[in-house]
């Protein structure tokens, strides 16, 4: 076996669980820990017969409902079969006597992940295709009929955004590192300036962009919508949201597009991808500043948390404490957003 990295979890208590419940696996040839994600732990394993991906919980303390593995592996397990690209779902485990954690396993895809947003390496024509590609592939899950798939209790119908603006609001309290005045701010401002037409429903992935895509080895298309730890059901409109918030930030802003020639590199203006995005759900209008301040709100929080799990030694990529500083950045850019209307 190739030299595998320092793994912190049994790697001999997982494949003993792994044969109980997939069957003979042969010799374990390598194993590689998948980079770029700030939550669940993620590492490809290569066996004699077959290769798999492994999501665990991260070690340690955690947030009530964070890293929930176990509603990530339900929902990729109900859209199997439907329009919307997943990875097979093999094996879910909520028995923390084998791990010390949640974890499951699914199929090993080849392809290319991209978490620069202006897609490095490919022609501006291959740009215009991908972007239309994730543009397809968010209008597909929000077209998907989850009560016929049995997600009818993933979630909570309607009143989406306040009971959102609420969880986070309480994130935010319960992981801070620091005090961010735009976000005191916006936790006054957004309840008071709720959105008409809140009563939608459709799966939300929560955190859907393009590094959360896996794209065809060669081909300008998607093949799978990975990372689904912030899913459930909710407002679509918040999805293209925070889709379309990358236009806003610049790339030191975890690669966003704000600045860039968009012409020259193949790129849609966000008018023009949000129009597609309507087009192709039948939606008369799009997102408004609430839809970006919500979104920016929300993943400032989420910046806070991994700054939190870094102080705390536990967070998932060796960058996070850079990373968590970026909760100041997106609460900045999304009070400057609705200020004016304040």
């Amino acid at each position: 076996m190739q030299q595998q990295p320092e793994v912190p979890f049994d790697l001999a208590s997982l494949t003993a669980h792994l044969e109980q419940a997939l069957g003979p696996l042969g010799a374990l040839q390598a194993l590689e820990a998948i980079g770029g994600g700030q939550s669940n732990p993620t590492y490809r394993l290569s066996y004699g017969t077959q290769n798999i991906i492994l999501r665990l919980q991260p070690a340690g303390e955690i947030l009530p409902s964070a890293h929930a593995v176990d509603r990530e592996y339900r929902v990729q397990a109900a859209l199997a079969d439907s329009a919307v690209p997943v990875p097979r779902m093999l094996h879910l485990c909520t028995d923390r006597s084998v791990l010390g954690r949640m974890f499951y396993v699914m199929e090993a895809l080849d392809g290319r992940v991209f978490h620069d947003s202006a897609l490095p390496g490919v022609t501006p024509a291959e740009r215009a295709a991908m972007y239309d590609s994730m543009n397809d592939v968010l209008a597909r899950l929000h077209l998907v009929d989850w009560q016929a798939l049995g997600l009818a209790s993933f979630g909570k119908p309607g009143n989406y955004f306040q009971r959102q603006i609420d969880r986070w609001t309480r994130q935010w309290q319960a992981s801070k590192t620091r005090e961010i005045a735009e976000i005191e701010q916006l936790i006054a401002w957004l309840p008071a300036h709720l959105p008409e037409g809140d009563d939608v429903t459709t799966i939300v992935h929560g955190d859907y962009r393009l590094g959360n895509l896996m794209f065809h080895p060669s081909e300008p298309r998607v093949i799978a919508l990975l990372d689904w730890e912030l899913s459930t059901l909710g407002h679509p409109l918040a999805d293209l949201a925070f889709n379309c918030l990358f236009w806003h930030a610049t790339p030191a802003m975890y690669h966003g597009i704000a600045g860039l020639d968009l012409a020259a590199l193949g790129i849609p203006t966000v008018e023009d991808y949000v129009a597609s995005y309507c087009r192709r759900t039948g939606r008369s209008s799009g997102i408004t500043s609430f839809h970006l301040a919500f979104s920016m709100f929300r993943f400032a929080v989420i910046f806070e948390g991994i700054a939190q799990r870094a102080r705390q030694g536990n967070a998932a990529s060796a960058d996070a404490d850079r990373v968590g500083g970026l909760s100041v950045a997106f609460a900045k850019l999304a009070w400057g957003l609705v200020e004016p209307t304040a």
